[in-house]
């Protein structure tokens, strides 16, 4: 058995998963960014690897502030007690921009997670074709979607 039952494991990962939701309705990624240990290790393979929780949240805000409103439902996961890990696959979601009831724009992206107890993550890895997710954000704009400008504090990569 792992470090971490289950149990333990489930629980973080739906309160991650509802976190992450609240996230992508009000555009405020702060709650999402504290699920994560202060010295977090976050690899995205279109954007680089990141170190600590700062950075992350840093990051995190200015990448999705053109996004105020995409979200990410679940398709599957899996959790490894073993490993304290949660292994799941979400879509990229941006909804029809003139039509809610239409078609979204989204495409998929795996996801490793290992668990640090105390509701906390200490790694994240994203994986997706960048190609793809250019093209379903070039097909959502074109039918009309719109990047949102606002300002964002400078980031730091580590």
């Amino acid at each position: 058995m792992g470090r971490f039952s289950r149990a333990e494991l489930e629980a973080a990962f739906q309160n991650y998963i509802e976190v992450n939701d609240k996230a992508s309705a009000t555009g405020d990624w702060n709650a999402w960014a504290n699920k994560f240990t202060e010295d977090v290790h976050y690899v995205e393979h279109a954007y680089g690897e990141f170190r600590g929780r700062e950075v992350v949240r840093d990051w995190i805000a200015e990448v999705m502030a053109p996004f105020p409103h995409m979200d990410f439902p679940m398709d599957w996961w899996i959790v490894d007690e073993e490993r304290g890990w949660v292994v799941f696959q979400c879509q990229n979601r941006l909804l029809h921009p003139k039509n809610p009831a239409g078609p979204p724009f989204q495409f998929p992206t795996w996801t490793l997670l290992k668990y640090a107890g105390d509701n906390l993550w200490s790694y994240e890895e994203d994986n997706y074709n960048p190609s793809e997710a250019s093209e379903v954000i070039k097909a959502w704009l074109a039918a009309g979607g719109q990047l949102v400008q606002r300002e964002t504090r400078k980031m730091t990569k580590a």
